[in-house]
């Protein structure tokens, strides 16, 4: 062997044993922040390790480890069920879904009483409706249920022209691929 080649194969040795120490550390803080309870994170670990994050993501199965351990649920030991990043999500996500949808109650609500009120302060004042306005709330259904209709047309529309782009692109990929010779 010649000087230059066991040098080669000396800084081999020494990198392949620098990834392996590297490696032990990033187990060791996955380990650790799992076992403590905490939000497992890549830069957390990356940190917790003392290297960098693309560490973590050349080396594929400690970054799928990380986010398996993220995942699960932290270990404590006799306390009930455990509460998980995912469903404190969910219950989150619910609860904004939930209050969207009791404003939007509370918004028509408010419409609604404000018509009543409307129609009823204008009873007893005497003044009556016009003779004209039933034709008007007449055209105004009539209108909205055009609007609903060609929305609804328009919907469809959209998606007949998304399937029609998606086929145009799966024939421009079957065109574009290239041909094997037989």
């Amino acid at each position: 062997m010649t000087t230059s080649s066991s040098r080669t194969a000396a800084m081999a040795k020494g990198r392949r044993a620098d990834t392996d120490r590297r490696r032990g550390r990033v187990q060791t803080a996955l380990t650790s922040a799992h076992a403590a309870g905490e939000e497992i994170t890549i830069s957390g670990i990356a940190r917790a390790a003392g290297v960098d994050r693309t560490f973590l993501y050349r080396h594929r199965d400690l970054l799928e480890q990380a986010h398996a351990l993220e995942a699960q649920p932290a270990p404590t030991p006799g306390v009930g069920p455990a509460v998980t990043r995912a469903s404190l999500q969910a219950d989150l996500l619910a609860a904004q879904e939930r209050a969207v949808r009791l404003a939007a109650r509370i918004h028509q609500l408010e419409n609604r009483l404000s018509d009543t009120l409307g129609e009823q302060a204008w009873r007893e004042s005497g003044l009556g409706a016009p003779a004209d306005i039933d034709k008007l709330n007449t055209r105004i259904v009539n209108l909205e249920q055009q609007v609903v209709d060609l929305r609804l047309q328009l919907e469809e529309r959209d998606q007949d022209l998304a399937a029609a782009r998606q086929a145009n692109r799966e024939l421009m990929t079957r065109i574009n691929a290239p041909t094997t010779s037989r």
